[in-house]
């Protein structure tokens, strides 16, 4: 999956919603993807209703989920590394029970269960539901196993228990499972067929988080633009619906929309989106409305076209261009952020200086940058050497990350003695004098807290800027 969220990031467990007469513990953390989040909160939400309230403390909990990740190596290491803090904290409270949730539940649901005993529970992306019944099993002293994906679930039923939360912006969910089978990629065979979520229960959702307070909501998909709402039903099999469905389905363009018409104040993000899928609609849709943020992560993971080939991802460098010029074009406000991929298997030195070229063109605002890692059960591992040497890849990934930071600064340095508009969303890491938000670019910004509080929306005049930050003061709402 294109990434969103920092690998290394974890849910702190923090929740508001407690529910009461709930006596049993649930600790839950989740790693990799913005979707890894949102599907913990649909779990805490399936549990709230089982008996179990989330904690901070994993001494006392009862059961410990780690929601996983498969996208990199790393993240596979950070997980195991968690998981065997967890058993060292089982051997002291031998009534605690110990569950893998998602992307690496379904990749090594053999490994965990049966040969390596170093958990009691190993549930799919697409299983939570058969949570209750899983738990069961374990009660009765068996392992519990569903790694099974389906054709229909969305989760567009339960209203998730929002956790980790500033209570300003939240996930919502609106695809899931994807049909891009870039041959680096695992998420196909773990999440399975892309399908979408009835929009009714989306606009609810959004309505739902407006009554409790939230400012922004991110509507999200491993492949947020190819969402196809026809009645229900997998994505591809949209070619057999009827000519009633076709003529009232509902495409992404249409969802944003009517997002942005439902809670005007609200503002609207969504990620992440594919170039193939980016349509100019959803672009006029973003320009038409001021609610709707301006930044679009766009991941490309390779400037050469050759590579996009063996990759196959359905676009080639100059259809990117095309894209990033209407952007441009129809929003020149807008930020635009990349996901980079260094060092993919038969990457020459002319692929990876057609990398640099590309981003010297589109001028990002920030990235998210990798060195390939092979990935079991991928068309890459199946068809291609992992040929590119550790030393060129980290050396390349360097000089990635090198001219970003110089992008970045470049880009960042432009809101100098301009006024934007920032959601406060937390104090700041670094004075708790300040407050710290975002801009509708996403673009992190901090001023003095004054009168204002977390949830304002406030025009900020920018003084000055860190590589990655704007700093400024508050000139009114």
């Amino acid at each position: 999956m294109d990434k969103t969220i920092d690998e290394n990031k974890q849910g702190n467990n923090l929740v508001l919603e407690q529910k009461e007469g709930n006596t049993r513990k649930l600790f839950i953390e989740s790693y990799g993807c913005a979707m890894n989040f949102s599907d913990s909160e649909i779990v805490a939400s399936i549990l709230a209703d089982q008996g179990f309230n989330t904690t901070q403390n994993l001494e006392e909990a009862d059961l410990v989920l780690v929601n996983t990740c498969s996208i990199r190596d790393k993240a596979e290491q950070t997980v195991r590394k968690r998981l065997e803090k967890y058993n060292a904290v089982k051997r002291t409270n031998p009534k605690m029970k110990v569950g893998v949730l998602g992307c690496m539940a379904e990749r090594l649901k053999t490994k965990f269960l049966e040969e390596e005993k170093i958990v009691d529970l190993v549930v799919g992306p697409d299983a939570y539901k058969d949570l209750p019944n899983l738990l069961a099993e374990v009660d009765d002293g068996r392992d519990a196993i569903n790694v099974i994906l389906s054709k229909e679930e969305t989760y567009g039923d339960i209203s998730p228990v929002r956790l980790n939360t500033n209570g300003v912006s939240a996930l919502v969910s609106i695809t899931r499972g994807c049909d891009n089978m870039c041959t680096f990629c695992v998420v196909p065979f773990t999440r399975g067929r892309e399908r979408s979520r009835d929009p009714q229960s989306i606009i609810e959702e959004v309505n739902d988080l407006w009554n409790k307070g939230y400012k922004e909501i991110t509507l999200l998909g491993q492949n947020v633009d190819s969402y196809l709402w026809y009645g229900g039903g997998l994505k591809k099999d949209f070619v057999k619906a009827s000519e009633m469905q076709k003529a009232t389905a509902v495409h992404f363009p249409q969802l944003l929309e009517m997002c942005a018409k439902a809670k005007p104040q609200m503002r609207i993000r969504f990620s992440t989106s594919n170039p193939q899928d980016l349509t100019l609609d959803v672009i006029e849709t973003m320009a038409k409305y001021d609610n709707i943020c301006k930044h679009i992560h766009l991941p490309v993971q390779s400037g050469s076209n050759r590579i996009l080939k063996e990759m196959n991802r359905l676009h080639t460098r100059e259809e990117y261009f095309d894209l990033i010029d209407n952007i441009r074009r129809i929003l020149p406000k807008c930020s635009i952020s990349q996901d980079m991929i260094a060092g993919f298997p038969t990457e020459t030195e002319q692929d990876h200086q057609d990398t640099l070229s590309l981003m010297q063109y589109v001028k990002y605002n920030f990235g998210f940058m990798y060195m390939y890692s092979e990935r079991p059960g991928t068309m890459a591992e199946r068809k291609l050497e992992d040929d590119v040497p550790e030393a060129i890849k980290k050396r390349r990934l360097a000089e990635i990350v090198q001219l970003q930071r110089e992008l970045g600064a470049e880009q960042i340095e432009q809101y100098i003695n301009t006024e934007v508009e920032v959601l406060i969303e937390r104090e700041s890491k670094k004075s708790n004098e300040q407050w710290s938000g975002k801009t509708s670019q996403n673009i992190v910004a901090v001023f003095p807290k004054e009168n204002y509080k977390i949830g304002d929306l406030v025009k900020v005049k920018v003084l000055d800027c860190t590589s990655a930050t704007l700093i400024g003061e508050a000139v009114g709402y």
